[in-house]
């Protein structure tokens, strides 16, 4: 940069330098376009605000200035005490009320610390009385501020002794380094813990503030160093661990919900794993119950709360001819492709727990992926579909059933279904080549593979909706199904919204409308709470179609950031 016709910035201020400076460039810069590049980057106000700070600091820093007082935040206490017993006036009010916010007191609290330059905690004299024959006897300090210690502790069967079972990754005793898994626990400030019961110590622990006196015998077993974790699973429950009677330390678990993203820091202990919430800034990880573990606890618990298999209604929703959710009074067969060899009561015998999942994002060249959508019959799962093909019709597609039954006059094959031979169709139906099948009124009807297919090859966004027993057997990398449901609202608010609504009682029959009934609302609920209940955990997004423009508006949102953003998906699918 050529030398500028100007003092240096000791002898003028960085603010007048930094005004100065598109002038002085102005000779050197060959077109208008970057010279107004120059007056508008230098001219920016929050540059110039960062400029004066700058000089005001280095202002200071040169008188350098010491604090008034050491003790605002006790005066103002003082002052808040004081003013309260004076008559209450308008600006005594605002006051007393500015003296009483959280980040003022804070900002005081800062003051008098910086002031005091008290900046580290002051840790109490080693004690006297060690015993000098316990030569490997560890002294230990820790200091304990609001967070957990970040060790559980148990008692050892055959000794007696209190040992340390497990250091938790990121919290205090570990990032001491010295503590380990195996050491023998003699004192804690003082206190002898040979006959304490390991609840009684966690509860002096708890209790303690400040600098924390251990003695130890170190642990003759030397500790395999664990790397930083990389696993990431999705929980499919909820889980609180002060509602588990199981986890040896309540105050070290760690609670989520379902569909939430942990980060698995330790594998160590086959029963209790270590971990934290991805993103999570603070580095602890807490105790969640290891997969085997949950699983093993909640398949003895499944026989009680196995419920039945849905049950299907005796009315369709206007466009379901396409969804094969066929009338209780009409049905023969309603199968999903693998329903011979796997039923309702096997997927629900499934104990959903995590599932291991890795980063994803569409690219550019990529095929979108498989929307499928889920809901109880009369929800508004089709009138969404429909507003959505509206919406954009080069940019969404659905699939094109195919059936047995004869075509109509005003019917094209290919358009509204695929006519094929009932000995087709059953050949089909052998080679697994349908997602779901049923039978109506003597003839066929299903959703093919290939119709999938079909529609993702013309680089469109493939909408499905389906029972909800049939998207496991989509989750595969080819389809990558993102799984939506639908559901009800209160029934309060069904009975409002839908008063004037009206439901199609059949797959072909014509203008056959009825409006809803009662039965009809209290059986959307019960079978949304069954479909919540069984597949919940397949569920990436729930929507409550409480009004139907909000929801398509959610809906779209949620298929925008699907199309740009990173989601997570399952390991398995990378696999499959």
């Amino acid at each position: 940069m050529p030398a500028l016709s100007t003092g240096s910035a000791s002898d003028t201020g960085l603010y007048e330098l930094l005004a100065a400076l598109p002038a002085q460039l102005q000779p050197h810069v060959d077109s208008q376009e970057d010279l107004t590049f120059l007056w508008d980057m230098f001219g920016e106000k929050s540059l110039h605000s960062l400029v004066k700070i700058h000089e005001k600091l280095h202002y200071y820093e040169k008188q350098s200035p010491v604090p008034i007082l050491h003790g605002a935040a006790a005066l103002a206490d003082d002052l808040a005490e004081e003013l309260q017993n004076k008559p209450l006036s308008s600006e005594i009010g605002e006051l007393l009320k500015l003296l009483s916010k959280p980040n003022v007191k804070a900002l005081l609290s800062v003051h008098d610390t910086v002031a005091q330059k008290n900046y580290d905690p002051v840790l109490p004299a080693m004690p006297d009385d060690i015993d000098d024959e316990e030569d490997s006897v560890k002294i230990i300090r820790l200091v304990k501020n609001r967070e957990p210690l970040g060790a559980t502790i148990k008692k050892d069967e055959q000794t007696g002794a209190i040992v340390v079972a497990r250091v938790m990754r990121g919290g205090a005793a570990h990032r001491s380094g010295l503590i380990h898994v195996g050491d023998e626990l003699r004192e804690v400030n003082g206190i002898p813990v040979e006959d304490k019961r390991p609840e009684e110590i966690i509860q002096i622990l708890a209790q303690s503030q400040g600098a924390i006196t251990f003695k130890i015998i170190p642990s003759i077993k030397e500790e395999t160093p664990s790397k930083e974790g990389k696993m990431f699973l999705r929980a499919l429950f909820d889980y609180d661990p002060n509602e588990d009677k199981a986890i040896p330390c309540k105050e070290a678990g760690l609670s989520f919900k379902r569909g939430d993203i942990l980060q698995i820091m330790s594998q160590d202990d086959a029963t209790w794993w270590q971990a934290k919430h991805e993103g999570d800034a603070n580095p602890r990880a807490g105790l969640i119950p290891s997969k085997h573990f949950q699983e093993r606890r909640l398949a003895l618990k499944r026989p009680e709360i196995l419920v039945q298999p849905l049950k299907i209604s005796n009315r369709k929703s206007s466009g379901f001819r396409r969804s094969f959710r066929l009338s209780r009074k009409d049905k023969k067969t309603n199968k999903s492709m693998y329903e011979c060899k796997k039923s309702n009561q096997y997927d629900t015998a499934d104990v959903p727990t995590y599932e291991e999942v890795t980063p994803y994002r569409r690219q550019i060249n990529e095929k979108y992926r498989l929307v499928v959508l889920v809901g109880p019959v009369g929800v508004g799962l089709n009138e969404l579909k429909r507003k959505l093909l509206i919406s954009d019709t080069q940019h969404y597609g659905v699939t094109v059933p195919h059936t047995t039954r004869a075509r109509r006059s005003q019917e094209s094959d290919g358009v509204e279904y695929i006519f094929i031979s009932k000995h087709l169709f059953e050949t089909d139906v052998q080679n697994n080549k349908f997602i779901e099948y049923g039978e109506y009124k003597n003839n066929y009807y299903g959703t093919s593979i290939d119709s999938v297919r079909s529609v993702l090859a013309k680089n469109k966004v493939c909408l499905l909706d389906v029972q909800p027993h049939t998207v496991k057997h989509l989750r595969t990398l080819e389809f990558k199904p993102y799984v939506i449901f639908i559901k009800p609202p209160s029934i309060e608010r069904l009975r409002e919204t839908r008063k004037n609504a009206k439901i199609i009682s059949s797959r072909d029959d014509q203008g056959a409308a009825k409006p809803f009934t009662e039965e009809d609302f209290q059986e959307m609920i019960k079978s949304a709470q069954i479909m919540e209940s069984q597949y919940g955990h397949l569920f990436d997004k729930i929507i409550i179609n409480d009004d139907l423009t909000m929801a398509f508006n959610e809906l779209k949102t949620t298929f925008d950031k699907l199309e740009t953003e990173t989601h997570w998906i399952p390991v398995s699918w990378l696999h499959s």
